[in-house]
Formats: C-alpha cells, structure tokens, sequence
C-alpha cells in the first residue's frame, strides 16, 4: 500500500524531477486536453469527479507520505494536479484556455497571494492539498472570467 501512496502522490514519478510541480500540472492539462478536448465545458459530473477523487486521495495519500518524507515534502506534487484540475473546472477545453489556466495557477501557487500560505498550516495532508485547491480556486475565477468576457 505504500507504494501505491508514493506513486500517487509523486504522480507517476514526476515528484522525484526537478520542478516536478510543474511537470504535474502540464500533464493534468495534456490527461484535461486529451480527455475533453472540444467539449464547452467539459462533462460536469465526471470532471468534478475526477477533481473531488484526487483531491480527497490526495489527503489522505499525502498524509501517509508525510510520515516517511517529512513536512510538505517536494517529492508531492498530486496537490499541483489537483490544483489545475480545480482551475480547469467549468472552463471550455480549448489550449488558449488550458496554457493561461496552467500560467495563472502556477503564479498563484508559488507567490502564494491571499491567503493560499495559510492554507499550508492545516494538518498534514489537508496542509499538503489546501493550498493549492485555493490556488485553483482564484484560478478558475480569473479564467472564467477570461471565458465569459471573451478576453481571447
């Protein structure tokens, strides 16, 4: 079981490369792409699904790991995908869309502007996920108003 944790929470490795965060979410967004593209917005059930399951998979993954690999460790990086999964939520799935969400929540995550940092005093895995669930969360906002004001 343990295994499964860490290849969960490094998702497929990616954890253990430099800059794996961002490696994470480029390839939330090519799995986003590939799974929806065309779709204005993508299936609604299935997409809050698929967020809801790792974000939830990814507390309780990174709770366990935790314990083994210290305090927010770097080697985690499904709190990225689930991050980008949450900006993406709601949103047409075009690549113009997919690059500026990738570029917002990657700004969002590592400047970490209001509040998102306090997100990270949480207990363990929810401490891990939090953040940047939040992160998406101004994500979507800034994109979807992109979408609904047709700034491109």
């Amino acid at each position: 079981m343990l295994l499964f944790h860490k290849i969960f929470t490094s998702t497929f490795g990616l954890g253990y490369i430099k800059g794996g965060g961002t490696l994470a979410a480029i390839f939330c967004c090519i799995c986003w792409y590939l799974a929806w593209a065309g779709s204005t917005p993508p299936p609604l059930l299935l997409s809050l699904t698929v967020t809801i399951v790792v974000t939830l998979t990814g507390v309780w993954s990174s709770t366990v790991v935790e314990k083994i690999w210290g305090k927010d460790p770097s080697r985690v990086v499904i709190d990225e995908v689930a991050g980008i999964c949450v900006g993406l939520l709601f949103i047409p799935v075009e690549l113009k869309y997919l690059i500026t969400g990738l570029i917002l929540f990657r700004f969002f995550d590592i400047v970490k502007p209001f509040y998102i940092r306090k997100m990270e005093n949480f207990p363990a895995g929810w401490g891990i996920m939090m953040d940047d669930v939040l992160s998406g969360i101004y994500t979507n906002i800034l994109l979807y108003a992109v979408v609904w004001f047709k700034l491109f």
